[in-house]
């Protein structure tokens, strides 16, 4: 007898993948409060989680859980979660495999901002919200880099995606070289917070930032997900998804200030964490399948427990120092991301 059994559809397998997901955030939170310059056992750190904001706060697991790292694994999974959904929107939006957000700009105007602020006024001095100086002006810098882009993109009869793509070149070539002209007259000193501040780090992390990144990636990871049926239209190209009824110029306007107000908090909070915006829709994609629906949602997941396992590896490997999150995630994302090219290119000669 030939049983014959139906395969799952797309749809359960990204149900299911999402339900998966779900629970190993989690896992990946609880194994980054036990890990750390101080080692702490899964009943011990449960325990300091417990104490942090009640009787007993005053021990040392509720102080190294409660006050270093509780804020920073969350603002972690925040910030993760933002970048990978960003850049499966950016994908998406592109059309292309290989887009991530810097490409509107945002990462190399926001990169910019910090520079300027920290040559003119230093690194520590703070502004709003527990944010510093330098964070704001990031945040500004790469608002900036996105609006001079769409600026540019945009004319009587539109916006032009191929424009837009080439303009975020351009901007940021000259975002890049405005850097390195500061860096350059600057002192020995002041360079090397740049270059810190370049590499990405979590070391920053407060439950002041952590405030701001839950207001941000709760309006943006609300907001992209509605974006799902015009980016799977989109796929199609812009005259089918005209023809479909989707207002094209709306959904670009809107996927880039969403995008662009996403990744330059990221950036604000955190600095440049590389590579987390374009592997993380590539892994998703290829469990689950183009459809944005699903894609958008899964990448938020999947970018969140990346960086808190990230992160958590940048305070563990050479403890007590603690290394750059940024470059972590690009030593793990560089090799991951030419095995896909490989594969791609070993699929298509044998297609």
């Amino acid at each position: 007898m030939v049983l014959l059994v139906r395969p799952r559809s797309r749809k359960q397998a990204a149900q299911r993948l999402l339900l998966v997901l779900s629970i190993l955030l989690p896992i990946a939170i609880l194994i980054a409060l036990c890990n750390g310059a101080v080692p702490l056992g899964l009943s011990e750190a449960l325990t300091g989680l417990s104490q942090t904001f009640g009787p007993g706060k005053d021990s040392q697991a509720a102080i190294i859980i409660g006050q270093i790292r509780l804020p920073r694994i969350l603002l972690a999974a925040l910030i993760g979660a933002i970048l990978a959904m960003s850049g499966a929107a950016m994908q998406g939006l592109f059309r292309n495999p290989l887009a991530d957000p810097s490409l509107i700009g945002v990462t190399a105007g926001a990169s910019l901002g910090a520079s300027i602020m920290i040559v003119t006024i230093g690194y520590g001095m703070n502004g709003l919200a527990g944010l510093s100086l330098v964070s704001i002006g990031a945040f500004v810098g790469g608002l900036v880099a996105v609006l001079g882009v769409y600026r540019l993109a945009t004319s009587s009869s539109g916006s032009s995606v191929a424009t837009m793509l080439l303009a975020g070149i351009a901007i940021t070539a000259l975002a890049g070289s405005i850097s390195n002209l500061l860096e350059f007259q600057t002192d020995n000193e002041t360079l090397r917070r740049i270059s810190l501040w370049k590499m990405g780090g979590l070391d920053g992390a407060s439950y002041e930032r952590l405030l701001v990144a839950t207001m941000t990636a709760t309006m943006v990871l609300i907001a992209l997900p509605r974006y799902g049926n015009a980016l799977n239209a989109l796929l199609l190209g812009e005259s089918e998804a005209r023809h479909l009824g989707i207002d094209v110029s709306r959904v670009k306007l809107g996927l880039v200030v969403w995008v662009a107000a996403g990744v330059g908090a990221a950036v604000a909070l955190a600095g440049t964490i590389a590579f987390v915006g374009l592997v993380v829709p590539h892994i998703t994609r290829m469990l689950i399948g183009p459809d944005h629906r699903y894609l958008l949602p899964a990448s938020a997941l999947t970018g969140a427990i990346l960086l808190v396992l990230a992160d958590t590896l940048a305070r563990v490997v050479m403890a007590p120092t603690e290394l750059p999150v940024g470059v972590i995630t690009a030593i793990l994302g560089v090799p991951f991301f030419i095995s896909l090219l490989r594969r791609r290119h070993q699929y298509g000669m044998q297609s």
